[in-house]
């Protein structure tokens, strides 16, 4: 398959209902998106990422409706330099979130959240290559990666035979057809609450396979593309950053650190 001509993007910026976001309330705005960062909104460091890769020319904003006032503001210059943004209103659920932005847009989809403000149009680069032979792309960074941008960039890594990885917050999907992996993510992945739901999403010997870590991250990727008859492409980012979004004050600071390393900084 030859590299997408466009993609649309799909930028993820709800908050929880009835949810206060910490970060937003030190801030004193209403979404975690527009918590300022180097200067600059959460969600405009996400877009300038964005804005810089030329197969993008759409973006879909999932975020509720109370938002877009201010948001509106923030994407005037994005749309005045030719890129066609606007938003949408999210669900409670997050693959409904996905599926609702995506409704009538061209694909295929590149899926990434408002706070994943050390995006780089570099790794987006990758992905949109990637979907030149992919029907669904993951992007996992190493662990000591990771850990090499700071000791406290990231707590919670995937243990897989080669090594751990965290995820970096970035998806592709080809098209309507490879939303059909995304599907038992419906009800919120709540799969440690009900291990059946687990079973009957990925199969038991899969199961089994990830937790004993007999599989490493690229035969898990195999694997996954077997069991949903897609193929599944994960790519592994040398910039340990890329898994490092803001969801918290220990992140927000670390990300705050990579950003004036890069001159980014104000």
């Amino acid at each position: 398959m030859a590299r997408p001509v466009t993609c649309t993007a799909i930028v993820l910026a709800a908050q929880r209902a009835g949810v206060v976001n910490p970060l937003a309330e030190r801030a004193g705005v209403s979404h975690k998106c527009l918590v300022p960062i180097c200067g600059k909104p959460l969600i405009v460091h996400v877009m300038d990422a964005l804005a810089a890769v030329p197969e993008i020319t759409r973006v879909r904003i999932s975020v509720e409706p109370e938002a877009y006032d201010e948001l509106g503001e923030l994407l005037a210059p994005y749309r005045e330099r030719g890129l066609a943004v606007d938003c949408v209103p999210s669900s409670e659920n997050i693959v409904e979130s996905v599926m609702q932005a995506a409704r009538g847009e061209a694909p295929p989809f590149i899926i990434t959240t408002a706070d994943n403000v050390l995006l780089t149009s570099d790794t987006l680069d990758a992905v949109v290559a990637a979907l030149g032979e992919a029907d669904v792309v993951m992007n996992l960074a190493t662990k000591p990666s990771v850990l090499a941008i700071h000791p406290e960039a990231q707590r919670r890594f995937y243990e897989f035979r080669d090594q751990g990885y965290a995820n970096c917050n970035l998806y592709a999907v080809a098209g309507p057809h490879a939303f059909g992996a995304a599907e038992v993510f419906r009800e919120g992945g709540q799969f440690m609450k009900n291990p059946g739901r687990l079973i009957r999403a990925f199969g038991l010997f899969n199961i089994l396979l990830f937790r004993f870590r007999l599989l490493s991250l690229q035969a898990a990727a195999r694997r996954l593309s077997r069991h949903f008859g897609l193929k599944v492409r994960a790519l592994v980012p040398a910039d340990g950053a890329q898994a490092v979004d803001v969801d918290n004050e220990r992140t927000y600071n670390v990300a705050e650190m990579v950003l004036r390393q890069r001159g980014q900084g104000t």
